[in-house]
């Protein structure tokens, strides 16, 4: 992925009025993350992740650096105006991620081919230092036909 964007955040609403761990306002016991979108059509988000989420004291546990960097790839597709479930992911843990301090988390829509969409997600620290990274395929969901809508 490209350096970090620093400029011209705009809030997203990515309308995730659900239960989402991730980003589901209706989780209490989740992430609630919040994104922007960068003027290179990237999406970012700015958390500070509890410690309630870690695995070794003072350090995310490695399913939550993965959720968060699924969360970010998911994000970077429905910015392109798809609804895509995860298909596969492959993460790699560079550094110990930080419980408590402020973390950057990148997403970005990188290939898409038919139902297909590729992305790219990394979390960088207050330095800029890649923390971890991921690539993931995430799969368009199509609306369910309905008794009513066949």
């Amino acid at each position: 992925m490209p350096a970090a964007v620093t400029d011209n955040l705009k809030p997203f609403d990515h309308s995730a009025q659900n239960r989402c761990f991730g980003c589901g306002e209706a989780n209490a016991t989740g992430l609630r993350l919040e994104f922007s979108l960068a003027s290179d059509g990237s999406i970012v988000s700015q958390p500070t992740i509890p410690d309630c989420f870690e695995g070794p004291e003072g350090f995310l546990h490695g399913g939550i650096i993965a959720t968060l960097l699924d969360e970010a790839m998911s994000k970077s597709v429905r910015v392109k105006g798809f609804t895509a479930m995860t298909r596969h992911i492959e993460v790699e843990y560079l550094r110990p991620v930080p419980s408590r301090a402020s973390i950057r988390l990148e997403g970005r829509a990188v290939q898409s081919e038919g139902r297909k969409h590729r992305s790219e997600a990394r979390i960088l620290d207050q330095a800029g230092d890649e923390l971890a990274r991921a690539k993931g395929l995430f799969i368009e969901v199509l609306p369910r036909k309905t008794a009513e809508s066949s």
